[in-house]
């Protein structure tokens, strides 16, 4: 039976820009991204089920095998495993308005038509707690849980590398992995707050200071006397430094000097200058509002805590200040003095005083410059993807000159 992740469209829409550039499934969320959980506990390859232009990158199946068909934007876990097991053809699983998964004999679906098709399903409801990301501000939130989550499953059954006698470890040395090649020395660990998951070849370099919950993805690298507060996960290729607290950076991104940042989600192939800066509480103490793309306007989060989401292939130079609840989308470049505007559209160039519209051949310069460092180089699809984003996100930067 083919596993298929769909997106829902409305889903979709509502965690732009993350979206942009790769299906819900594709999202960094605790240790793994949802496609690897799914992957990892089913035991096979899974296909998407998303728009067309990403499809190159993130393939989808003609095989009219039957398939059971997951939401992308749900984690799994034990209880939902086992419902989900237990479908029947023609049957959907939903709670709280949302469609869990369903099961077809047939491969007929396409993303135009699968949500209306499903409606005429056989619906059972789910009636146990779950984990569901349906905003941008939601993978922060339940960062913490999904990483517990993570790391007991990629951990049950290993055996963790040894942890050098140059760290002090605060709390039980069973929430400590470190996979193979991973190195830290001279730090403090402490896994009294939750676990702390060290990548293949990864590196904590000297004098950081990390609270659990905390992942750094293999190849990763924490810069020196870094201070990070989980839940907070670095994926793979990263670098990073300075103070961070409850951020995720899904893969390939710096931030690699001081500056602070808190309550955000990095995308990947993303670069923060210097001192780079963020708010994550406003100085009146109210609700942060950030931008919806699904609304065309900013909507309140309901936390007090809410800084930054940036969007895949996005820069800013050194002493970048973002407001509270700020959304960059792809490929910005961001610069010069005072804060940005709190929405910053796709492909744009400029700061505090005027933005322009960053030309699709020069960001690609960017992009392939910055991803040949790290040894790798954007094919078609990638290509494909980013100007189809441009080609979209150009009615936010219509009021550019």
């Amino acid at each position: 039976m083919n596993l298929i992740l769909f997106d829902c469209h409305k889903n979709r829409e509502n965690l732009l820009p993350l979206t942009f550039t790769r299906p819900v499934a594709d999202i960094r969320i605790g240790i793994l991204t949802i496609r690897q959980k799914w992957e990892k506990l089913l035991g096979q390859k899974s296909f998407s089920l998303t728009e067309e232009y990403l499809i190159g990158k993130f393939p989808a199946t003609n095989d009219a095998a039957p398939a059971l068909y997951i939401n992308g934007a749900v984690l799994p876990d034990e209880k939902l495993l086992i419902a989900i097991k237990h479908l029947g053809a023609l049957q959907s699983l939903h709670a709280n308005g949302i469609l869990i998964a369903f099961k077809t004999e047939k491969h007929h679906l396409n993303y135009e038509n699968f949500e209306a098709i499903t409606k005429s399903f056989a619906p059972i409801e789910y009636k146990e707690s779950f984990l569901a990301i349906q905003h941008p501000w939601d993978i922060f939130k339940l960062n913490g849980d999904a990483l517990i989550a993570d790391f007991k499953l990629l951990t049950r059954g290993r055996k963790s590398q040894p942890l050098s006698d140059t760290n002090k470890l605060i709390g039980p040395i069973e929430n400590l992995f470190i996979d193979e090649g991973g190195k830290v020395e001279a730090s403090i660990l402490n896994t009294s707050t939750g676990p702390i998951y060290i990548g293949a070849n990864a590196e904590i370099m000297e004098a950081c200071v990390i609270r659990g919950p905390f992942s750094l993805g293999e190849h990763s690298t924490l810069k020196m006397a870094a201070k990070v507060y989980g839940p907070t996960t670095l994926g793979p290729g990263c670098k990073a430094g300075g103070e961070m607290s409850n951020v995720i950076f899904f893969g390939y991104s710096n931030k690699a000097h001081d500056g602070f940042l808190g309550n955000s989600v990095i995308g990947e192939w993303c670069n923060l200058g210097a001192d780079t800066n963020n708010s994550n509480l406003k100085n009146n103490y109210a609700s942060v509002d950030v931008f919806s793309y699904r609304e065309g306007k900013a909507i309140d989060t309901g936390l007090t805590f809410c800084g930054l989401v940036m969007g895949d292939h996005s820069k800013c130079g050194i002493n970048t200040m973002f407001n509270t609840g700020t959304v960059v989308g792809v490929s910005a470049n961001i610069f010069g003095g005072d804060f940005p505007p709190k929405f910053i559209p796709s492909f744009s160039w400029g700061g505090s005083q005027w933005l322009r519209t960053f030309t699709f051949d020069k960001s690609l310069q960017v992009a392939e410059r910055m991803m040949e460092r790290r040894g790798f180089k954007p094919d078609e699809a990638d290509i494909k993807i980013l100007r189809t984003v441009f080609e979209r996100e150009e009615k936010h930067r219509k009021n550019f000159k």
